[in-house]
């Protein structure tokens, strides 16, 4: 009998029991083709020794892992930890586990990431890009072994690419009309990356709403953000108040960043919204909590998650997994106080809804 700390293996039961290691598995497998008495004898002695199964070798046998990995920029925020909890809820129900790894933004990261997922044998993998991320080959890789590759929220440009996104094109358009049906005339935009899907349509319906409604486009309103967090809204604020046009709105690309912006009005005793109106995008759990809560664009993350659980398991099904199927959510625009531009403080107070759980 195996002693110490020696792990439990198939061989291990089958000297024990003086039985064939094929038998040993069928029996552990339920195999209609061993008696109840040898199974019930292999499955004492497997509780006896606490004998586990190598996981490994069992999906390198059946060329299955049920395993989903799944790639995240950050799990800042309420956005991707609602996106990872629609996966999990679903891929749990389809009988799969889930394998969260976080790329803290850096393409090393990323790849490693991905060649560990690889080596675990996953049978899917859903990613959200990083925002450093500009070489593609390691998604091709993914790809080259025929395993379904699904991106969410950010996708790169690669043909026949898979993937669930927002339509945040609409989301910022209608929160630009919205500003725009306020009485704002000089508003600026906090701008993310233009590499990312994301940030490039958010500033091309920032354009875009202003061309339409007749409202120059001017680049000196639109200031870039280093990053999403609220250092980089509050720098971004501080440049874009000590330049020539004082705008009478901010579109800030990400919440965070809207934050930080908010801090910054607050410092210089610019009253939000009578002053100036802000707005940000993601409607992170925090807008409702700041004075005056924050406007901003529901990404719905959590049906994210659940759409590119399903869009994976339809890859499944397809012997071709390289055609590119694309699902668009439809955000949600959420106004509150912070945007009712040069409305009295009471006007302010009068939109915002309770915080939650109240």
């Amino acid at each position: 009998m195996a002693k110490g700390n020696k792990r439990i293996s198939i061989h291990d039961l089958a000297a024990e029991l003086g039985l064939s290691v094929s038998t040993i598995s069928r029996a552990l497998n339920n195999a209609s083709d061993v008696s109840d008495a040898t199974k019930a004898q292999v499955w004492a002695l497997a509780e006896k020794l606490n004998y586990q199964p190598n996981s490994m070798a069992a999906s390198l046998r059946s060329g299955r892992s049920n395993i989903l990995g799944v790639i995240v920029p950050h799990i800042n925020g309420a956005f991707f930890p609602a996106v990872v909890h629609g996966i999990e809820r679903l891929a749990s129900q389809a009988g799969f586990n889930v394998m969260i790894c976080q790329s803290s933004e850096e393409v090393g990261r990323e790849v490693a990431h991905i060649k560990a997922l690889l080596k675990a044998q996953v049978d899917g993998v859903l990613v959200s890009m990083s925002n450093t991320t500009r070489d593609y080959d390691h998604f091709e890789q993914v790809r080259r072994k025929g395993i379904p590759l699904v991106f969410f929220d950010r996708m790169p440009e690669m043909p026949n690419v898979c993937g669930v996104v927002a339509d945040d094109y609409r989301g910022a358009y209608q929160l630009m009309e919205h500003l725009i049906g306020q009485g704002c005339r000089r508003i600026a935009h906090l701008a993310g990356p233009q590499h990312l899907n994301i940030t490039y349509n958010r500033h091309k319906a920032y354009h875009d709403a202003l061309l339409a409604h007749g409202l120059p486009y001017d680049e000196q309103l639109v200031v870039p953000l280093a990053n999403s967090r609220e250092k980089a809204g509050a720098a971004a604020m501080r440049q874009l108040l000590d330049g020539r046009i004082r705008p009478d709105a901010v579109f800030a690309a990400y919440d965070f960043a809207a934050a930080g912006a908010l801090q910054v009005l607050e410092e210089r005793g610019i009253r939000v919204p009578q002053d100036m109106a802000l707005a940000g995008f993601s409607n992170e759990p925090f807008t409702t909590m700041v004075k005056p809560q924050l406007t901003s664009v529901d990404q719905q993350g959590e049906r994210m998650g659940e759409a590119a659980v399903h869009l994976f398991l339809q890859l499944q099904k397809r012997s071709d997994t390289f055609t590119g199927q694309r699902i668009v959510l439809k955000p949600k625009l959420v106004v509150r106080g912070s945007s009712l531009y040069g409305q009295p403080a009471f006007a302010a107070q009068a939109i915002n809804g309770p915080p939650p759980g109240l």
